[in-house]
């Protein structure tokens, strides 16, 4: 590392803070803090997206699985391009339409009510270890760049972090993920990539010194696809931190067409980081972890400068994440869960700011604690998406989707699932295929037989629900009381 390249990331990471405190004069409302006024062109909505969905897991873990399986390494980000692209274009428009905060309130509005504080913990719990796990990969990145010890590279990071999410809401996030896209576009695929390729002598050269398992599509094992289906492809489609980003679009055709212009983006970035790894394979065979193959071709094979923009890009995928997780964490934390258990009515906008500024601050300060305490990256992201998907997936779905769907159904389908899932990964281990696939088929079995065996959701709130999804005007949801 060189000044110019600590110079690089220096202004990036100044840069950051300056654009919190823009946001922040920007952000007067609760709609202007937690969804950017609903008001994203499709440019800035599609950036934001796809800033937000490709972490450090799908950079650092991307070129990861790469240096491991070759090109079929990118099947994990793949998937996560996959649902992204099945969300825009199958649900973006209708979840747009709702004009919620959370993915609870939606769940409020087609079951009447019952079910959304239960939710709300299974959506809280997913948010911050998703929060967690990115804020952990901040000890890697800062221990390549300045050598720092990981407590205080985690603590550094998440209070970068921290300061402008508190500042500013989702209008200081919206600005930080557009230039992180840029400065992701730019560091991996326009210069990491190419430079990589080069340095392993071109595809012909990686071909003769790999196995051609390295090259085969379905290298990783079809198992190990149908798995990152279920959890990645099927997260997308119902975590509070992409439906957060969908309520920021203009209309439901900015979030269809932005969000299918960031899906597709996410596929040419999941084999750009295959390629990396596969090519970091050749360069450096015998590193002692896969998780390593990125900071070792960054640090051995650019030139002055580019590795400080390509380091700023890795900062940059885990900040985009991070922001996104908390400010999904607070804001679940904040509408969901406390002001449903205070019975809070709607108050005053800059109270509802100041509320959520507090919340964000404290979930932040709560990430990072756990963040310090925890080591295993891997393991705290399956737990979440476990979780997620095996407890709201069906519910989430079924009330899009059937409208024989019931409070009730929803209410075992999250507490049949969530228990499942919990319990399989305790007995079989959190990495085991098992917990996903029989969590989701014993949440289905729960909401569809439930929902049969009680009475229809009443006609009113299937009406109210129709008018929703079909775009009237309605006002902005107020926190709903706990049921007794």
């Amino acid at each position: 590392m060189t000044a110019v390249d600590y110079t690089v990331i220096v202004v990036y990471l100044a840069g950051m803070l300056a654009l919190g405190w823009w946001g922040m004069r920007r952000t007067t409302s609760t709609s202007d803090f937690l969804v950017a006024g609903r008001r994203l062109g499709p440019a800035m909505y599609s950036g934001t997206m796809a800033a937000i969905v490709l972490g450090g897991a799908s950079t650092i873990g991307g070129v990861g699985l790469g240096y491991q399986y070759g090109l079929s390494g990118a099947w994990m980000v793949l998937t996560i391009g996959l649902g992204l692209l099945a969300l825009s274009v199958f649900f973006s428009a209708r979840i747009a339409r709702l004009k919620v905060y959370t993915v609870s309130q939606m769940l409020d509005l087609r079951y009447g009510g019952s079910s959304g504080l239960i939710s709300g913990i299974v959506m809280w719990a997913y948010t911050l270890m998703l929060a967690v796990t990115s804020t952990i990969a901040y000890a890697t990145i800062f221990d390549v760049i300045f050598g720092l010890d990981r407590v205080v590279a985690i603590v550094l990071g998440g209070a970068i972090v921290i300061c402008y999410s508190t500042l500013g809401g989702m209008w200081s996030i919206t600005l930080t993920d557009m230039v992180q896209f840029v400065v992701k576009t730019v560091g991996v695929l326009l210069l990491l990539l190419p430079i990589a390729v080069v340095k392993a002598g071109g595809f012909a050269a990686m071909k003769s010194e790999l196995p051609s398992s390295y090259f085969s599509p379905m290298g990783i094992g079809a198992q190990t696809v149908f798995t990152y289906v279920l959890i990645y492809s099927f997260g997308m489609l119902i975590g509070q931190d992409i439906w957060q980003r969908v309520f920021t679009a203009r209309n439901d055709k900015v979030a269809r067409v932005g969000g299918t212009a960031a899906g597709t983006y996410c596929l040419a970035y999941a084999v750009a980081g295959a390629v990396i790894g596969t090519a970091a394979k050749v360069l450096y065979p015998d590193l002692g972890s896969p998780d390593d193959a990125f900071a070792t071709i960054v640090k051995d094979a650019l030139p002055i400068g580019v590795k400080g923009l390509v380091l700023a890009a890795a900062l940059s995928a885990v900040m985009s994440t991070s922001s996104g997780a908390l400010i999904a964490c607070a804001t679940v934390a904040n509408n969901d869960i406390w002001a449903r258990r205070r019975g809070r009515p709607a108050t005053a906008s800059h109270d509802e700011v100041a509320g959520n500024r507090l919340f964000i601050l404290v979930m932040g300060v709560t990430v990072v604690g756990i963040s310090i305490a925890l080591n295993n990256v891997v393991e705290a992201l399956t737990v979440a998406y476990n979780v997620l998907v095996g407890g709201l997936l069906v519910p989430i779905l079924g009330g899009l989707l059937w409208k024989r769907g019931t409070g009730a159904g929803a209410l075992a389908s999250v507490a049949v699932g969530g228990t499942t899932v919990i319990g399989l990964m305790l007995w079989k281990g959190v990495l085991a295929s098992e917990p996903i696939y029989i969590g989701l088929l014993a949440s289905l079995v729960a909401y569809v037989a439930v929902s049969l065996f009680t009475k229809p959701t009443d006609a009113a709130v299937l009406d109210a629900w129709h008018r929703r999804l079909a775009g009237d005007p309605a006002p902005e949801p107020a926190p709903t009381p706990a049921n007794a």
